[in-house]
């Protein structure tokens, strides 16, 4: 089943969409909105597959033509939004490029933050930015929406509260994080607006593609539309998802919503730090580690961050080459506006 949200008011309106994404349908004698859903999945969820058999079949007739540039995020706000760091690969690079060692616990112990959640961005939006001195970069993950979670699940708890599966670009300002880190404190003007894909999927759709609780398929980025990055997230995942929820839910319940990403993708195929595309590799999921190899390397990084006018697409296609999840397709653009 895959699901989304067209813009409507603060929370959007849910559709049901096909499974090549061509058409869509609001059920709004079932649930008015995703968040709606969610809270009442077990009651809700038969229904919602009934309706979306029928669509897959041609037999709804008020369907309509879906387009991802009517959309929301999946979840226009979410509850909560904690995003890991799955892939310690990309954490060794950013320790390596600062010469710090990477201690033990990072591979039993995941790193996680709880990021801004009230104001996400549609797939399609553009990302606004007042300074490009800030640092702009895009990350691209994979992440999981959650059903109820109590206080200290199991491992196998976590994994039966997945509920929908979607693609993230966890926009960063490279250049404001530093000092946010240096007070102690974690992330906070750092870590901007987040945004998701187009459709958020439910596991079973993504077949054999969903194993031991990991996406093994491609996450591919075009920057500029070059392609930028292609690494496998069902390689060097650390900690899987389920992993990943029982870590969010060891002192706290997490309520029905929760959204919970795996960190940038990223691979090391077969190296100290991963290859790019133009020398034959799978690339990177954000422009900070091509820096960050640039400057293990070479002493200094040459890659820029993005610029105005710049432009990121994120997308999985599955085996036959159809994409799942719909692409995230952004801008950069100048924020014009400002507080009073």
């Amino acid at each position: 089943m895959k699901l989304a949200s067209l813009k409507d008011g603060r929370d959007g309106r849910l559709v049901i969409v096909s499974r090549d994404l061509s058409l869509c349908t609001a059920p709004t004698d079932i649930a008015r909105t995703l968040q709606d859903a969610l809270d009442r999945w077990n009651q809700l969820e038969a229904l919602l597959r009934d309706r979306s058999d029928a669509l897959n079949a041609g037999r709804v007739a008020e369907a309509r033509p879906f387009d991802p540039a009517a959309c929301a995020s999946p979840l226009p706000r979410a509850y909560q939004w904690a995003d890991g760091s799955a892939y310690v690969n990309h954490v060794e690079l950013v320790r390596r490029a600062r010469g710090a060692e990477l201690p033990d616990s990072f591979w039993t112990d995941p790193l996680m933050y709880q990021g801004g959640s009230d104001t996400f961005l549609g797939p399609c939006d553009p990302i606004l930015m007042a300074d490009e001195s800030w640092g702009i970069d895009f990350e691209a993950e994979v992440a999981v929406i959650t059903g109820d979670v109590p206080m200290g699940a199991t491992e196998a708890q976590a994994a039966d509260a997945v509920r929908l599966v979607m693609l993230v670009n966890d926009v960063s300002l490279r250049g404001l994080i530093p000092a946010e880190l240096a007070k102690g404190f974690g992330f906070f003007q750092s870590k901007p607006s987040s945004v998701f894909s187009p459709v958020a999927v439910t596991p079973d759709e993504l077949g054999e593609a969903w194993r031991d609780g990991k996406v093994c398929r491609p996450l591919v980025s075009h920057l500029n539309g070059r392609k930028f990055g292609e690494p496998d997230a069902g390689v060097d995942m650390t900690f899987a998802f389920p992993t990943l929820i029982a870590h969010a839910a060891k002192t706290r319940p997490l309520g029905a919503g929760t959204i919970i990403g795996s960190g940038t993708v990223s691979n090391k195929q077969g190296t100290d730090h991963g290859t790019s595309i133009a020398e034959g590799g799978v690339g990177y999921s954000c422009i900070a580690e091509v820096r960050m190899i640039e400057t293990i390397r070479d002493g200094a990084p040459a890659t820029p961050f993005m610029r105005f006018g710049d432009r990121i697409r994120i997308e999985m296609l599955d085996a036959a080459g159809a994409t799942i999840f719909g692409a995230i397709d952004q801008e950069v653009r100048r924020y014009e506006g400002g507080g009073s």
